[in-house]
């Protein structure tokens, strides 16, 4: 088990399995807002869904529809359960912030991989490596 810290963005608790991403995510035109599937093409992460599962990625890309796309995502029960970013940018984080979503940021996300189990309470990341 390992113990992470991080910024708290939108305080909150929230445990589920890691999907982890090496690129950037866009919430607007990347994923999509009916289903929650990742559909940019040549992106790692394309074909995956993020409803409930603990989103692990660099940092947020794209417009500003971002935030209300993840809003969206949120409204319709396909929202990821909590966001961890390296480094968090303003869209993503006012999408996190108004869909109540637990989001840090400031993690060594290189820590955590897909198919870990996360747990995110305040500032404070879990990890307990897959199986």
């Amino acid at each position: 088990m390992k113990r992470l810290t991080g910024r708290v963005i939108k305080h909150g608790r929230a445990s589920g399995i890691a999907l982890v991403s090496p690129e950037p995510i866009s919430f607007f035109g990347m994923v999509d807002a009916d289903t929650g599937i990742v559909i940019e093409p040549g992106h790692p992460l394309v074909g995956e869904q993020i409803a409930g599962r603990i989103l692990v990625f660099p940092t947020g890309k794209g417009s500003t529809v971002g935030s209300y796309s993840l809003y969206r995502l949120a409204k319709a029960g396909r929202a990821p359960a909590a966001i961890i970013n390296r480094e968090s940018d303003p869209i993503v984080a006012v999408g996190a912030i108004i869909s109540d979503i637990p989001m840090v940021d400031q993690v060594d996300i290189s820590q955590i991989h897909t198919g870990d189990w996360v747990q995110i309470e305040g500032g404070e990341v879990v990890v307990k490596d897959r199986a």
